[in-house]
């Protein structure tokens, strides 16, 4: 069999402990911290050219050596990755400024930046022998793991709000995944599917519980060094519920200086949540090193309504390291940014992704943001899934 990964073993974010990579893992129950993936770095080195993995057909599998998944065999793929970076020329000469840049999530399968985490941990689980998934959702993620569980034909278990919108509901049962409906938010519907998981030996895939969704988000901070011929972007902003893309791009980004392929230029990361739940933001501004359960949490985008991230630390932690900033944003400058989102550039943002347009205004007034810096703004997904 050719190996295509160069996967070595896991390690607590936290203690630092050593997993076993060969064997089914979740998170460090001695830290309730998550697991991330560690690889080879010389032997990459060695045998991998960024200029080979540029070559490659497109799609976030040409980065299977820094992928977990050892069997090409097992890489289950709908066409996620190499999603677009647009420059945003109107809008950045309206707002003031030059290097404006929107990384569009929204052209993936299901409609968003969910396929890339999904795609990966679906495919190391199955080879590491999982048949019956489980995930809580807000909605989208749950859309993506019935999809990948279709593909792969294995079965899927989707926990969900009951207000949830309804293009996420018909996309779980069309794709043949068992629906259950949880009167709560995204931490109501959590805890029901981990019980049900113990129960019935299902593999739960929640959000940075398992070590490999964070794998498949990495791959966003991956095409943006490759994108900007490698010397990474001034400011990342980054509309955050869990998290796991900011976490995950900023471990690609130590993956790449430690390949030699990148220097040590690190963008500023921004976290971007809304007034009605903003954990992040909360404990960012008090110095606290891990978020609270935010209470009565309440927002128009669906993603963004995670009352108590599971990385709340290693979220802070990226923030602070990277001298970055959070950032709340209202529910009406949400629904102004989407509309000018779409009448300037014509790009129908989902809500997640119009907040991060809806805090720029907010970082150039207080002198965060200069206006000759590069800034990227993440589109998480389409806003078709809003109408």
């Amino acid at each position: 069999m050719h190996k295509s990964s160069y996967l070595t073993h896991l390690e607590c974010s936290e203690c630092d402990r050593i997993y076993d990579s060969d064997t089914l893992q979740t998170y460090c129950f001695e830290c309730n911290a998550p697991l991330l993936a560690r690889y080879d770095i010389e032997r990459i080195r060695s045998r991998v050219s960024r200029d080979e993995i540029s070559n490659q057909r497109r799609g976030l599998w040409r980065w299977s050596s820094m992928l977990p998944v050892s069997d090409p065999s097992f890489q289950t793929s709908l066409g996620e990755g190499d999603s677009p970076l647009l420059a945003l020329d109107r809008l950045g000469k309206m707002l003031g400024i030059s290097n404006l840049f929107l990384k569009d999530e929204s052209s993936n399968p299901t409609g968003t930046f969910k396929a890339r985490g999904i795609a990966v941990a679906v495919s190391r689980a199955i080879e590491l022998g999982v048949e019956h998934f489980v995930i809580p959702t807000a909605g989208n993620a749950g859309g993506a793991l019935a999809a990948y569980c279709a593909r792969a034909g294995v079965d899927a278990q989707i926990f969900m709000p009951s207000d949830a919108p309804e293009i996420n509901k018909t996309e779980v049962r069309n794709a043949g995944a068992t629906l259950t409906l949880v009167d709560g938010l995204i931490d109501d519907a959590g805890r029901m599917a981990a019980k049900l998981a113990a129960k019935n030996g299902w593999f739960n895939v929640s959000t940075l519980k398992e070590p490999y969704r964070i794998e498949g988000k990495k791959t966003m901070g991956l095409e943006l060094a490759e994108e900007f011929d490698w010397r990474l972007p001034d400011v990342i902003i980054y509309p955050t519920g869990g998290g796991t893309g900011l976490i995950g791009m900023w471990k690609a980004f130590q993956e790449l200086e430690s390949l030699g392929w990148i220097g040590a230029h690190r963008p500023r990361m921004v976290s971007v949540q809304t007034a009605g739940c903003a954990p992040v933001v909360k404990a960012f501004e008090a110095g606290d090193e891990d978020t609270e359960l935010w209470l009565d949490a309440h927002t128009s985008a669906g993603g963004l309504r995670v009352p108590q991230p599971f990385a709340g630390r290693l979220i802070l932690r990226t923030l602070r390291e990277s001298n970055g900033t959070a950032l709340a944003v209202s529910e009406e400058e949400i629904a102004a940014a989407q509309k000018q989102l779409a009448h300037t550039e014509g790009v129908l943002a989902s809500l997640e992704g119009a907040a991060s347009l809806a805090c720029l205004p907010h970082l150039l007034k207080s002198g965060w943001l200069n206006s000759d810096e590069s800034v990227i703004l993440f589109n998480t997904g389409t806003g078709l899934k809003n109408i």
